[in-house]
C-alpha cells in the first residue's frame, strides 16, 4: 500500500510541478521529459539570429559551431537551422520513453539471462534434494529468525544463497536466489496480494546488503584516480553490518521474534568472526594485491557454487532417473521457470523507473534535495557532508541516479576527500530501496507491502548515520 501511495503521489506532484513551473515561465520546455537523455545540455532558452543580429556574441558562436560559446553558467549554441539554443547544466535523469527502452534493453534483459541461468542451478538443487538438506542444516538459526515459517522450508536454502551472494557483491546471482526464495514464501501465503512476516524480514535483510567485497565501489576509485582505491572497504563493511543488524533488530521488534538465544547469537557471532578475519587478511595487503584478491575471492566462490550444486546433482543423478528427467533437463526446466519470472517482474520494474524519471527531471527531486541541504547547513552540518547528500538521498531510488552523483562528486571534490570518501559509503552500503521493493513483490503479486518500505527506509538511515561517524573516525 505504501509504495502504491508512493508511486501515485510522485507522479501527480511531479507533473503538477512541472506544468505550474510552465505556467510560470520557469520551465521552458517539458520535451526532456519525455524524449530526454540523461547528461545531455538542458535547453532554457531558444532565439532567432535576428535577436543577436550584428553582435560580437553571434559571430563568436558561427566561429565556434557546436561547441558553442560560455556566457556565465550558460552556454549559446548556434544550430544549422540558424536557431540559437541556451543551455545550462545537464538533464537529470533520461526522458520517459528512454527509461521505458533502457529498462527493457539494459535492465530487463539482462535480468532475464541471470534468472534464467541461476533458476536452472536452483533447480538442480530442488530435484537433487540438497535444499531438503541445506534446510534441514540451517533450520536452528533461520527458524527463530522466520518462526511463521515451517522447519525445513525450501525458502531457507535460497535465503542463504542471496545473502552470500550480496556477502560476495555478486547482484546479479543474489537476485535469481532472492526471487526463488519469494516465491517459495509465497506459496504458504495465505492472503497472496498481502506480505507475510517471513517475506518482510527476508526483504528487509536482503536489501540492507551487507556487503564483504564492494568491487564495484573500489573500481570506481581506482578509475578516479584514489591513492588507495580499496582503503574504504573496512568502513564499508561496518556501515553496511550496521544497517543489517539495524533491519533485523526492527522487524524482530515490530513482529515479536526474540533474538536472544544461542542459535542466532552463535549465527551473528559466526558471521561477526568471518567478517574480522577477512577484513584483518584484506588489510594486510598492498593496494593492487588486494584488489586482486577480493576480485578473485568473489568470482571464485561464484564458481565454487557452481560447482558444488552441478557436482552433488551429478552424484545424487539417481533421484533424477526416479523423476524420468536428468541434469540438463532439470536445468532447461528451472530456467524455463526463471523467463517466466522475468516475465512477471517487468510491469512493476517499469512503473516505478517511469515514474522516478519523471519526478528526477521535473525538478521535484532536486528541490527536495536543496531542502534538506539548507536545513542540514542550518543546523551545523559540516559543508563535506552536505556535498555528499545527494547520494544518499538518490540511492534508495535509482542506482544510475546514485552512481551518478557518486562519480560527479569524486571528480569534483576527489575521491581521497572526506566528500569523496564519504559518498562511496552511502552508495556501496544500501540497496535501490524502492526498486526492490517493487521488484521483489512484484515478482510474486504482493500489493500490501505492509510496513516493509519504512523499515527498509529507517535502515538505509542507519547506513547513512553510520557513515557520517566512520568516515570522521576513520579518515
Amino acid at each position: 500500500m505504501a509504495l502504491s501511495r508512493f508511486w501515485t503521489f510522485i507522479l501527480l506532484l511531479s507533473i503538477a510541478y512541472v506544468l505550474v513551473m510552465l505556467g510560470l515561465g520557469k520551465q521552458y520546455s517539458l520535451g526532456m521529459l519525455v524524449n530526454g537523455k540523461q547528461g545531455d545540455a538542458l535547453v532554457v532558452n531558444e532565439l532567432d539570429t535576428a535577436a543577436l543580429k550584428g553582435t560580437p556574441l553571434l559571430a563568436q558562436m558561427r566561429a565556434a559551431g557546436e561547441d558553442g560559446v560560455d556566457v556565465g553558467d550558460d552556454r549559446y549554441v548556434l544550430n544549422g537551422t540558424g536557431i540559437i539554443k541556451v543551455t545550462h547544466g545537464t538533464v537529470p535523469a533520461d526522458g520517459l520513453f528512454a527509461t521505458c527502452r533502457n529498462t527493457i534493453m539494459d535492465l530487463w534483459l539482462p535480468l532475464i539471462g541471470y534468472l534464467t541461468f541461476f533458476c536452472g542451478l536452483l533447480n538442480l538443487l530442488v530435484d537433487s534434494r540438497a535444499m531438503e538438506k541445506v534446510a534441514h542444516l540451517l533450520s536452528p538459526v533461520f527458524h527463530r529468525v522466520f518462526p511463521d515459517l515451517r522447519k525445513d522450508h525450501p525458502a531457507y536454502g535460497f535465503m542463504t544463497l542471496n545473502f552470500a551472494a550480496n556477502f560476495l557483491g555478486l547482484d546479479s546471482a543474489a537476485t535469481p536466489f532472492g526471487l526463488k526464495a519469494m516465491e517459495s514464501m509465497q506459496e504458504d501465503n495465505p492472503d497472496k496480494g498481502r506480505a507475510t512476516n517471513p517475506q518482510i524480514m527476508f526483504l528487509c535483510l536482503h536489501a540492507a546488503g551487507l556487503t564483504l567485497l564492494p568491487t564495484s565501489i573500489i573500481g570506481y576509485r581506482a578509475a578516479m584516480g584514489a591513492a588507495n582505491p580499496a582503503d574504504v572497504m573496512v568502513p564499508l563493511i561496518i556501515t553496511s553490518f550496521a544497517g543489517t543488524l539495524a533491519a533485523l533488530i526492527m522487524v524482530s521488534v515490530r513482529q515479536r521474534i526474540n533474538l536472544f538465544n544461542l542459535p542466532v547469537m552463535g549465527g551473528v557471532l559466526l558471521v561477526t568472526s568471518i567478517i574480522g578475519g577477512l577484513m584483518a587478511y584484506i588489510g594486510s595487503l598492498a593496494g593492487a594485491a588486494k584488489f586482486h584478491f577480493t576480485d578473485n575471492l568473489s568470482n571464485g566462490m561464484l564458481l565454487v557454487i557452481i560447482l558444488l550444486i552441478v557436482g552433488y546433482a551429478f552424484l545424487m543423478e539417481r533421484y533424477f532417473r526416479e523423476n524420468g528427467t536428468n541434469l540438463f533437463d532439470s536445468f532447461v526446466h528451472g530456467a524455463k521457470d526463471g523467463f517466466t519470472t522475468g516475465l512477471r517482474v517487468l510491469p512493476y520494474m517499469l512503473a516505478m523507473l517511469a515514474a522516478l524519471s519523471i519526478f528526477r527531471n521535473s525538478g521535484l527531486m532536486g528541490l527536495v534535495m536543496d531542502g534538506l541541504s539548507w536545513a542540514m547547513a542550518q543546523v551545523g552540518v559540516s559543508k563535506e557532508i552536505i556535498d555528499a547528500i545527494p547520494v544518499a538521498l538518490m540511492r534508495p531510488f535509482s542506482a544510475g541516479g546514485s552512481r551518478g552523483f557518486l562519480l560527479d562528486a569524486m571528480k569534483t571534490y576527489g575521491p581521497d576527500s572526506i566528500t569523496g570518501q564519504l559518498v562511496c559509503l552511502f552508495q556501496g552500503a544500501a540497496e535501490t530501496t524502492f526498486y526492490v521493493v517493487a521488484l521483489y513483490f512484484g515478482s510474486v503479486g504482493v500489493k500490501n507491502a505492509r510496513y516493509t518500505l519504512g523499515i527498509m527506509l529507517l535502515a538505509d538511515l542507519v547506513c547513512v548515520i553510520t557513515a557520517i561517524v566512520l568516515v570522521g573516525v576513520y579518515f
